[in-house]
């Protein structure tokens, strides 16, 4: 159906006709946007990218943009998002509003409704472009269900040329041989996009429904090559789980090694994969890996059954010790508050992370991370999750839940207090976990008290939002 053209001449093409925002990528530089943007420079249009999470959004650019592309690939994102929105309405009412990213698909009626004109997820670059081609040509594209199958896209290098230095991003903190702590610009290249497991709170599956792709090995090196000349000696893959496809990850890890002698990285890959094509990690080591990052979540098999994890208690040490051995460390990542989380199975963790030496590998947020389950997660309908479930927040944009156990949610408010009272100041790791333990009722023995001083820091990135 013919629509009204509301970009006059080439105002779509011209120097930032399309302006792509990004909200947050937990504090990395956002690929959000540089994707689309290397895909739109590709087609020949000249976009301009924009981070509100290091930087002001410009008021000169909202009016000059003829589309607004909003990236939001997670919850923190999208209630930044929606803000970004109501700013291009405010300064400029004739410009076109997009979402992308999963959250974009998985809160698209609502997003429709309150006035985006399109709503993109998964590989969506190339539809991006389509759409943008369409509307200069008066065209009203057809919709395309993003969980819909597609052509595979032809990736070009990601575009970083018009987003802030990778310096105002989250770096890599380490300590060298003589213990002096050191921090090394990052940063963020993909390996892969999607993820070929299916567990149910993460917003993956919706969107991309077991599927994976491989981004090309030297489109891959191309990234890091570029970020490397910007100063970065330290790379994080951003893939959702990087041993998704390990032949491919070896590839890549091999060829930043050959190509970049001394560039370290870090990944992250599921418990199952860690056990189960373990064998690819002493190669990984090797090439430089520093840190592996994996969702544990829980502890608790009926936890770890509604989750669809993939793994057990007895999983997670087992891919704890095939990192030991190698010298690669784990830093965990947890949802401890769930409908289903006991205090028994609270306490159990923080027991766990003692008794494995974790408390320097997990930054204390973990603690306090409470089960989000947003519009069209694979939770949403789940039998055992729909006796918990209350209404849907609109302005959380997720379905409010309770515990059956007050007390479990009276926790929750207390080691939140705690958590933000510590990232506000400098307490270390090791007292922090200390409150939280108390909390949760937990009396450590002299020998686990002392299991929670920071003897020698573990290697991180110094953005603690990693999940």
């Amino acid at each position: 159906m013919p629509v009204e053209r509301w970009a006059p001449g080439d105002a779509l093409r011209s120097h930032g006709g399309v302006l792509l925002v990004s909200c947050y990528e937990l504090g990395h530089q956002p690929l959000g946007v540089a994707w689309p943007s290397a895909f739109l420079r590709r087609a020949g249009f000249d976009p301009i990218c924009c981070d509100v999470s290091v930087g002001p959004l410009s008021r000169s650019d909202l009016r000059r943009a003829a589309v607004v592309v909003v990236a939001v690939p997670m919850h923190t994102a999208l209630q930044l998002g929606v803000r970004v929105a109501r700013s291009v309405r405010e300064e400029n009412p004739g410009a076109r509003v997009v979402f992308s990213g999963l959250y974009a698909v998985l809160n698209a009626p609502a997003l429709l409704e309150a006035g985006a004109v399109s709503c993109l997820g998964g590989e969506s670059e190339g539809e991006l472009v389509a759409l943008l081609e369409s509307w200069e040509r008066g065209e009203e594209p057809v919709a395309i269900d993003p969980k819909v199958r597609r052509a595979r896209q032809e990736f070009p290098v990601p575009d970083r040329s018009t987003l802030p230095g990778l310096d105002k991003y989250a770096g890599f903190e380490s300590v060298d041989d003589d213990g002096h702590v050191k921090v090394v610009t990052t940063g963020t290249v993909e390996a892969s996009r999607g993820c070929r497991h299916l567990c149910t709170h993460c917003p993956i599956p919706p969107v991309y429904g077991g599927r994976f792709v491989a981004v090309p090995t030297e489109v891959v090196l191309a990234d890091i090559e570029q970020q490397v000349a910007a100063g970065a000696g330290h790379i994080t893959f951003a893939d959702p789980d990087f041993l998704n496809g390990p032949a491919h990850a070896v590839r890549v890890s091999r060829g930043l090694a050959d190509r970049f002698p001394g560039v370290t990285f870090d990944f992250t890959a599921k418990v199952e994969h860690l056990v189960e094509r373990g064998d690819v990690l002493p190669d990984l080591v090797e090439c430089g890996a520093a840190f592996v990052i994996s969702a544990v979540e829980a502890l608790a098999d009926p936890v770890l059954e509604i989750l669809e994890k993939g793994h057990t208690r007895d999983d997670v040490l087992v891919a704890l010790e095939r990192c030991r051995e190698v010298g690669l460390p784990v830093r965990p990542t947890w949802v401890p508050f769930t409908p289903w989380t006991t205090r028994d199975d609270y306490r159990e963790i923080l027991e766990f992370v003692v008794d494995q030496r974790l408390v320097g590998h997990v930054d204390p947020v973990q603690f306090a991370i409470r089960l989000l389950v947003p519009p069209g997660s694979l939770l949403e309908e789940h039998p055992d999750f729909v006796p918990h479930r209350g209404e849907l927040d609109a302005g959380a944009w997720s379905w409010r839940w309770k515990h059956p156990d007050p007390e479990m949610d009276a926790l929750h408010g207390q080691v939140t207090e705690v958590v933000e009272a510590a990232a506000c100041g400098d307490q270390k790791v090791g007292e922090t976990f200390s409150r939280i333990a108390g909390l949760a009722g937990l009396t450590l023995t002299p020998e686990q008290s002392a299991a929670t001083i920071d003897r020698r820091p573990v290697p991180r990135l110094t953005e603690d939002w990693f999940c």
